[in-house]
Protein backbone atom coordinates (compact mmCIF):
# COMPACT_ATOMS: atom_id res chain seq x y z
CA UNK A 1 0.00 0.00 0.00
CA UNK A 2 1.06 3.59 -0.55
CA UNK A 3 0.97 4.64 3.11
CA UNK A 4 4.36 3.17 4.00
CA UNK A 5 6.70 5.82 5.38
CA UNK A 6 3.98 8.35 6.15
CA UNK A 7 4.95 10.92 8.79
CA UNK A 8 3.43 10.81 12.23
CA UNK A 9 2.09 14.24 13.09
CA UNK A 10 0.35 14.85 16.41
CA UNK A 11 -2.95 16.74 16.15
CA UNK A 12 -2.67 20.48 16.72
CA UNK A 13 -5.36 22.90 17.89
CA UNK A 14 -7.21 24.16 14.82
CA UNK A 15 -10.27 25.45 16.67
CA UNK A 16 -9.73 28.90 15.16
CA UNK A 17 -9.77 27.64 11.56
CA UNK A 18 -12.69 27.38 9.14
CA UNK A 19 -12.51 23.98 7.51
CA UNK A 20 -14.58 22.44 4.73
CA UNK A 21 -14.73 18.89 3.42
CA UNK A 22 -15.91 18.32 -0.13
CA UNK A 23 -16.75 14.72 -0.93
CA UNK A 24 -17.77 12.92 -4.09
CA UNK A 25 -20.82 10.66 -4.06
CA UNK A 26 -19.69 7.60 -6.05
CA UNK A 27 -18.93 4.33 -4.19
CA UNK A 28 -20.92 4.80 -0.98
CA UNK A 29 -18.96 2.43 1.29
CA UNK A 30 -15.59 3.91 0.32
CA UNK A 31 -16.87 7.48 0.61
CA UNK A 32 -18.44 6.79 4.02
CA UNK A 33 -15.03 5.61 5.24
CA UNK A 34 -13.15 8.56 3.75
CA UNK A 35 -15.62 11.10 5.12
CA UNK A 36 -15.63 9.43 8.54
CA UNK A 37 -11.83 9.57 8.67
CA UNK A 38 -11.73 13.23 7.63
CA UNK A 39 -14.29 14.20 10.25
CA UNK A 40 -12.42 12.22 12.91
CA UNK A 41 -9.24 14.13 12.05
CA UNK A 42 -11.14 17.40 12.29
CA UNK A 43 -12.44 16.43 15.72
CA UNK A 44 -8.98 15.44 16.95
CA UNK A 45 -7.64 18.78 15.71
CA UNK A 46 -10.50 20.57 17.54
CA UNK A 47 -12.10 21.93 14.39
CA UNK A 48 -15.49 23.36 15.28
CA UNK A 49 -18.29 22.31 12.91
CA UNK A 50 -16.45 21.54 9.65
CA UNK A 51 -18.66 22.19 6.65
CA UNK A 52 -19.41 19.13 4.52
CA UNK A 53 -20.33 19.60 0.86
CA UNK A 54 -21.21 16.73 -1.48
CA UNK A 55 -20.67 16.74 -5.25
CA UNK A 56 -21.56 14.07 -7.81
CA UNK A 57 -18.06 12.77 -8.56
CA UNK A 58 -14.31 13.34 -8.31
CA UNK A 59 -14.30 15.44 -11.49
CA UNK A 60 -16.45 18.03 -9.69
CA UNK A 61 -14.20 18.30 -6.61
CA UNK A 62 -11.97 21.16 -7.89
CA UNK A 63 -14.76 23.61 -8.66
CA UNK A 64 -16.38 23.03 -5.27
CA UNK A 65 -12.99 23.29 -3.53
CA UNK A 66 -12.40 26.58 -5.35
CA UNK A 67 -15.75 27.98 -4.22
CA UNK A 68 -14.92 27.03 -0.62
CA UNK A 69 -11.47 28.63 -0.85
CA UNK A 70 -13.01 31.82 -2.25
CA UNK A 71 -15.58 31.74 0.57
CA UNK A 72 -12.74 32.07 3.08
CA UNK A 73 -12.17 28.56 4.40
CA UNK A 74 -8.69 28.11 5.85
CA UNK A 75 -8.43 24.50 4.69
CA UNK A 76 -10.36 22.29 2.29
CA UNK A 77 -10.30 18.51 2.29
CA UNK A 78 -11.20 16.87 -1.03
CA UNK A 79 -12.38 13.26 -0.94
CA UNK A 80 -13.18 10.98 -3.85
CA UNK A 81 -12.50 7.67 -5.47
CA UNK A 82 -11.86 6.79 -9.09
CA UNK A 83 -11.69 3.12 -10.01
CA UNK A 84 -9.99 2.08 -13.24
CA UNK A 85 -12.24 0.80 -15.98
CA UNK A 86 -11.65 -0.40 -19.50
CA UNK A 87 -11.40 3.06 -21.10
CA UNK A 88 -9.11 6.11 -20.76
CA UNK A 89 -11.85 7.84 -18.70
CA UNK A 90 -9.95 6.90 -15.50
CA UNK A 91 -6.84 8.83 -16.58
CA UNK A 92 -8.82 11.88 -17.62
CA UNK A 93 -10.76 12.12 -14.36
CA UNK A 94 -7.69 11.47 -12.19
CA UNK A 95 -5.60 14.05 -14.04
CA UNK A 96 -8.36 16.68 -13.97
CA UNK A 97 -9.06 16.19 -10.26
CA UNK A 98 -5.38 16.24 -9.31
CA UNK A 99 -4.46 19.26 -11.41
CA UNK A 100 -7.62 21.13 -10.45
CA UNK A 101 -7.17 20.63 -6.71
CA UNK A 102 -3.51 21.61 -6.93
CA UNK A 103 -4.49 24.75 -8.82
CA UNK A 104 -7.03 25.68 -6.15
CA UNK A 105 -4.39 25.34 -3.43
CA UNK A 106 -1.81 27.40 -5.28
CA UNK A 107 -4.17 30.05 -6.69
CA UNK A 108 -5.82 30.71 -3.31
CA UNK A 109 -3.01 29.83 -0.87
CA UNK A 110 -5.40 27.45 0.87
CA UNK A 111 -4.25 23.93 1.70
CA UNK A 112 -6.31 21.28 -0.04
CA UNK A 113 -6.07 17.85 1.53
CA UNK A 114 -5.84 15.32 -1.29
CA UNK A 115 -8.03 12.39 -0.36
CA UNK A 116 -8.81 11.19 -3.87
CA UNK A 117 -8.20 7.47 -4.19
CA UNK A 118 -7.09 6.33 -7.63
CA UNK A 119 -7.41 2.56 -7.63
CA UNK A 120 -7.33 -0.37 -9.99
CA UNK A 121 -10.29 -2.06 -8.30
CA UNK A 122 -12.82 -1.62 -5.52
CA UNK A 123 -10.82 -3.75 -3.06
CA UNK A 124 -7.87 -1.35 -3.28
CA UNK A 125 -10.25 1.51 -2.50
CA UNK A 126 -11.75 -0.33 0.47
CA UNK A 127 -8.24 -1.05 1.78
CA UNK A 128 -7.51 2.69 1.85
CA UNK A 129 -10.92 3.97 3.00
CA UNK A 130 -10.40 3.82 6.76
CA UNK A 131 -13.08 1.20 7.31
CA UNK A 132 -12.80 -1.69 9.77
CA UNK A 133 -10.12 -3.93 8.29
CA UNK A 134 -8.68 -1.23 5.99
CA UNK A 135 -4.90 -0.96 5.85
CA UNK A 136 -5.03 2.83 5.53
CA UNK A 137 -7.23 5.75 6.55
CA UNK A 138 -6.80 8.12 3.62
CA UNK A 139 -9.62 10.46 4.64
CA UNK A 140 -8.01 11.01 8.03
CA UNK A 141 -4.57 11.47 6.47
CA UNK A 142 -5.81 14.01 3.91
CA UNK A 143 -7.58 16.06 6.57
CA UNK A 144 -4.64 15.91 8.99
CA UNK A 145 -2.26 17.06 6.24
CA UNK A 146 -4.52 19.99 5.28
CA UNK A 147 -4.91 21.03 8.92
CA UNK A 148 -1.19 20.84 9.69
CA UNK A 149 -0.47 22.88 6.56
CA UNK A 150 -3.16 25.44 7.44
CA UNK A 151 -1.58 25.85 10.86
CA UNK A 152 1.87 26.38 9.27
CA UNK A 153 0.44 28.93 6.82
CA UNK A 154 -1.25 30.77 9.68
CA UNK A 155 2.13 30.97 11.43
CA UNK A 156 3.85 32.19 8.28
CA UNK A 157 1.19 34.88 7.93
CA UNK A 158 1.52 35.78 11.62
CA UNK A 159 -2.07 34.73 12.39
CA UNK A 160 -1.39 32.12 15.06
CA UNK A 161 0.94 30.76 17.71
CA UNK A 162 3.97 28.59 17.05
CA UNK A 163 3.76 26.18 14.15
CA UNK A 164 4.15 22.49 14.96
CA UNK A 165 7.49 20.84 14.41
CA UNK A 166 6.78 18.74 11.34
CA UNK A 167 10.22 17.15 11.44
Amino acid sequence: MSGAGAPTVAPVDCSDLRVAVVAASWHDAVMDGLLGGALRACAEHRVVAPRVVRVPGSFELPVAAQALAVAGYDAVVALGVVIRGGTPHFEYVCEAATAGLNRVALDHSVPVGFGVLTCDDEQQALDRAGLDGSAEDSGYEAAAAALATARVLAEVRGDAGAAPDLG
